[in-house]
């Protein structure tokens, strides 16, 4: 074997469990986003309003999948329906101030959390990892043709 893709493999599959079972995702007052809400959030707040289209090209799911997800967000409060800025036919989702208050604290409480794991790192180990971990998900977005915007 050239590359030794079964650990990375390995170690994904234990990431992605351990990212399932994040205590701030688990808080049990219900001030918690699902994961699917934090994550349409995080895009809508980068590129500012969505169509269903639009998240459906961004996240390569079906309208059907996304419909579900951006209703229990309305429903909560999180995003609201608005025209088109730029005129187009399509109704857009925008985060609200509630939803950009939830999502920034569930940033905030995810940093904290990654700051506890990495607490004995030296800051040039966190920034490595960041590095090799953006090649990785950029790579990733390549192959998928779906870059995520950076800001």
């Amino acid at each position: 074997m050239d590359k030794p893709t079964h650990l990375i493999e390995f170690e994904t599959m234990l990431l992605g469990r351990y990212l399932t079972m994040q205590v701030p995702r688990s808080k049990r007052d219900g001030s918690n986003l699902d994961r699917s809400a934090y994550t349409l959030l995080s895009r809508i707040s980068i590129d500012g309003p969505m169509s269903i289209g639009e998240l459906a090209d961004a996240f390569g799911l079906d309208t059907s999948t996304l419909s579900r997800q951006t209703s229990s967000m309305l429903n909560s409060g999180l995003v609201e329906r608005i025209s088109d800025p730029e005129g187009g036919m399509a109704r857009k989702f925008r985060i609200t101030d509630e939803g950009a208050r939830k999502l920034e604290a569930e940033r905030a409480d995810n940093i904290v959390g990654l700051g506890q794991v990495m607490e004995d790192w030296d800051p040039e180990d966190v920034a490595t990892f960041a590095s090799w971990l953006q090649r990785f998900n950029t790579d990733i977005e390549r192959l998928a043709g779906r870059p995520w915007p950076r800001t």
